[in-house]
């Protein structure tokens, strides 16, 4: 099985979950670094949309912002035939970031036009523009088109479980909402993706 992994927004291609799906799963797994083009969420799913298009993959899975950016990309592919494996995925990243930034913080960054971030995943200051709240403003609750599943933590405190229920109630193409005992890294979730696959019909 060939997998297209998007990891987080703190994330790397070669972390814990696309490395079980390779050496515990024996999947194919490709990992783009998903700050190729950018930061921004439109950015991202890009980065998604120029593999899918040039590449067939069984599943299209990722993390968090990384998941977000798979549910963008099958919003835009609706005629494609796609399987979504959605691990805490970031629904509601814009409501997230203003509430993070405050009302002060969000007129600094509107007025400056970016702001300063450390990344802890690279452990270094990056730049976030302006573009990347007006992205997240079009793009936190896209319209899936395609076959999904979605693992969520009960404990998830970044991105919470309200958020995915929300979507598994509005969209007839999430086949199930796992529910499972863990937080937003999702480090208990890969013993869940066989399942993940079975119900999408691909094992």
């Amino acid at each position: 099985m060939h997998v297209l992994f998007a990891h987080g927004f703190e994330g790397s291609p070669n972390g814990s979950k696309p490395t079980y799906m390779r050496e515990e799963l024996g999947w194919k797994v490709t990992t783009p670094v998903m700050s190729e083009l950018g930061w921004n969420i439109e950015q991202e799913t890009e980065v998604l949309l120029r593999l899918i298009d040039e590449h067939d993959y069984d599943l299209v899975s990722g993390s968090s912002m990384g998941a977000l950016a798979a549910a963008n990309a099958s919003t835009l592919r609706p005629e494609l035939d796609l399987r979504l494996l959605l691990l805490a995925p970031a629904f509601g990243v814009a409501d997230l970031w203003r509430e993070g930034a405050g009302e002060k913080g969000l007129a600094h960054w509107k007025s400056h036009g970016s702001v300063p971030h450390h990344h802890r995943g690279l452990d270094q200051e990056i730049i976030l523009g302006w573009d990347f709240i007006e992205t997240a403003d079009r793009m936190s609750w896209p319209k899936l088109a395609h076959p999904t599943v979605i693992v969520h933590g009960l404990q998830d405190d970044i991105v919470p479980i309200e958020n995915s229920r929300r979507v598994a109630a509005e969209s007839e193409h999430v086949v199930a909402l796992l529910e499972i005992e863990d937080g937003h890294r999702m480090q208990l979730a890969g013993p869940r993706f066989l399942e993940a696959a079975k119900l999408l019909g691909l094992m």
